[in-house]
């Protein structure tokens, strides 16, 4: 059975991003689900003197491992003034000083959300054109804006978002089954 792993570029416990990852990666057929959340793998603020003094973090690898491990990745972005969340950058660098191509070229969902009608596309934009130099295989994006409108337990309530959702849904679990 495949294995896919989903997560939020977040570490709020309630993490919009985190439901619109977990729902999407349910959403794929014939696959186990592991939600990843950040707060399991805290890590200090990345800097060079940190790391020449202490090296990396346990934490980092036990991530990495978890993408390593995967045969896919479900990740919806929050966006912080404009960019990726500060948890996540933090991941995110201290992976790369593991592995410069720390998404391991896995099949990658992409995706962002927001209460905002852009739906956390400026974060989806600059993960897009930075994501391919460390490894990423972005196989599909999708962004929801006004999640609060536009989301409950069932799913998307948009029609046009929900057939976007469930095409992206399926290029991606191709990818992932091939």
């Amino acid at each position: 059975m495949k294995t896919i792993i989903a997560f939020a570029g977040s570490d709020s416990k309630t993490s919009i991003n985190k439901q619109l990852a977990a729902y999407t990666a349910g959403l794929v057929a014939d696959a186990e689900v592991k939600v990843l959340d950040l707060n399991d793998y805290e890590l200090p603020l990345y800097g060079i003197d940190r790391e020449m003094e202490s090296g990396i973090p346990e934490n980092a690898h036990k991530f990495l491992k978890e993408i390593q491990a995967s045969d896919g990745i479900v990740l919806s972005l929050a966006e912080h003034n404009g960019a990726y969340a500060t948890v996540f950058k933090n991941i995110f660098d201290w992976m790369s000083r593991i592995d410069g191509k720390l998404w391991s070229n896995k099949p990658m969902l992409l995706m962002a959300t927001s209460p905002g009608g852009r739906g956390g596309q400026t974060a989806l934009d600059i993960a897009k054109g930075r994501f391919p130099y460390m490894g990423a295989n972005i196989i599909a994006d999708f962004s929801l804006p006004s999640f609060g409108d536009n989301f409950s337990k069932e799913g998307i309530k948009d029609a046009a978002l929900a057939q976007k959702l469930e095409e992206a849904v399926f290029v991606f679990s191709k990818a992932v089954f091939e």
